[in-house]
Formats: C-alpha cells, sequence, structure tokens
C-alpha cells in the first residue's frame, strides 16, 4: 500500500504489512512449541513453558517486517543492526542500554525499537515488569538525547511493540489492592490485556515513544497467524505507518 501526504509529494509504503503479520505471528508460536517439544522430549518437562520464552528470538519476524518498511521508504541504505553486539546505545542513569532494533544512516540514530511479548500462565508480575522496563528505557533514552548522546540531531522514531497471548487469564478481570490510595479509576478491574493497551496510550500521550503497540494472539494462531488489535492508537497499523512516515521524512529530507 502507498499513500501520499498532504503535500502531495511524499509517500509510504506498507509493504503488505497485514500478511507479513500473520507470517510473524505463526513463527512466533512455531517456535515456541518447537523449543517447548525440544525441552520435553529432553526429560526437562518443568521447564518445557519457560523454553519457548528464552528459546531464540521469537519476534523476529516482526523484526523483518520493520527492516522492510526501512528499505521500502527511502533509506534503502541505511544500517539496519540487530546483532547484541552492535545495538547499544549510551543512556544518562546507566551506561547503556541494549534495543532490539537501531537503524542509522550517515551517523543520525533513525530509529530505536524494542519488541516484546508475554505469554501465560502468569500475566501479573510480568506487566509489571514491561510496564517499569518500558518507562525507564524510554525515560533514560530522551535525557541522553537532551544531554547531546547522539549529537545535534533531529528526534529520532522510538518505538516499543507488544504481542500478548489472547487467553482467558489476559482477558479476565483483575481486582488490585491499594490499602492506603485508590487506584486510578481506568485501572480498576481491568484485563492484563487492557491494561498494557493503556500503558501504550500513555506511554505515547507523554511522548515517552513515538508509537507504542499492542497486538493479541492465541496460541491456535500457529495455524492462521490471525491476531486482534485493541483500539485505532495502538494498532499495529499505527505503528508502521508511524514508522513508515518517519523514515519516509527522513529520506525526503536528506534529498
Amino acid at each position: 500500500m502507498r499513500r501520499k501526504d498532504t503535500g502531495g509529494d511524499v509517500a509510504i509504503d506498507l509493504v503488505n504489512y497485514e500478511r507479513k503479520a500473520r507470517d510473524a505471528i505463526q513463527e512466533f508460536w512455531g517456535n515456541r512449541e518447537k523449543a517447548r517439544q525440544r525441552q520435553m522430549e529432553s526429560g526437562n518437562i518443568d521447564q518445557g513453558e519457560r523454553a519457548g520464552v528464552t528459546a531464540g528470538k521469537n519476534m523476529d519476524g516482526f523484526i523483518a517486517l520493520v527492516i522492510d518498511l526501512v528499505r521500502a521508504n527511502g533509506l534503502d541504505r541505511a544500517a539496519i543492526h540487530r546483532d547484541r553486539s552492535v545495538v547499544t546505545l549510551p543512556g544518562y542513569f546507566r551506561p547503556t542500554k541494549l534495543w532490539d532494533l537501531l537503524v542509522i544512516h550517515e551517523g543520525r540514530l533513525i530509529a530505536a525499537l524494542e519488541f516484546k511479548s508475554q505469554v501465560g500462565p502468569s500475566f501479573g508480575n510480568n506487566f509489571n515488569n514491561r510496564a517499569e522496563e518500558a518507562i525507564g528505557t524510554a525515560h533514560d533514552f530522551w535525557v541522553a538525547y537532551r544531554e547531546g548522546a547522539f549529537g545535534e540531531q533531529l528526534r529520532p522514531f522510538v518505538g516499543w511493540m507488544m504481542m500478548v497471548e489472547d487467553a482467558p487469564a489476559s482477558r479476565r478481570p483483575v481486582i488490585d489492592r491499594s490499602p492506603h490510595f485508590k487506584v486510578f479509576p481506568a485501572f480498576q478491574g481491568t484485563s492484563y490485556l487492557n491494561r498494557y493497551n493503556l500503558l501504550c496510550q500513555r506511554l505515547m500521550q507523554e511522548q515517552l515513544y513515538s508509537v507504542a503497540s499492542i497486538i493479541a494472539s492465541s496460541r491456535t494462531a500457529v495455524e492462521d497467524g490471525v491476531y486482534h488489535e485493541l483500539n485505532d492508537m495502538t494498532s499495529l497499523r499505527t505503528f508502521v505507518t508511524g514508522l513508515a512516515g518517519h523514515i519516509a521524512a527522513e529520506a525526503a529530507r536528506m534529498s
């Protein structure tokens, strides 16, 4: 899909992202199942579920989608880094931070992205850990940017993508205990999926991320790659259009 902006001189290519996202979902669940089966066959039954988390880069299909977006929207010669040895950026409150993907062109940081996932059965502690990580990472990044860690340049695109298992436990309303002060109403009686959606909205509203996206998918999606978006603001479409637009604008600015 290509779309022109209001000026008529910048087009973005969404590289058939819906099909590629379905492929990425199938790969995600397929990799987890293969890892679990290997653990079961080795006799390490207790680690079977955990193996799906620790084995391999399960979000690689989404990383490939982002690479296609960068290449198709005018920065085909940009350096796209994904190996652990070359995805480190300086921080402000800590020396460095490992990202999942960096896009660098002619010495300028164009984009920094994180790809995360969470599956059951435990959602509670993992949600809090993911939230704290996302908030801390972004705050550290933007202070480092303000202090000139990346040189004099325009604001890069900073993206956070989350895939959560669509399951009864992630959709079930959760009751919180806060004995001294009330929990904000927006969080009261919400499911973990809705809490991730609120987290993504607020990460963007507070300008901690250019786009923060959440998608939900059940384990049966290994067969068809089906996924669900919670709303337009945090949708995968918003993520890919935001990134594609940023890349196209950078390319146009340098042409």
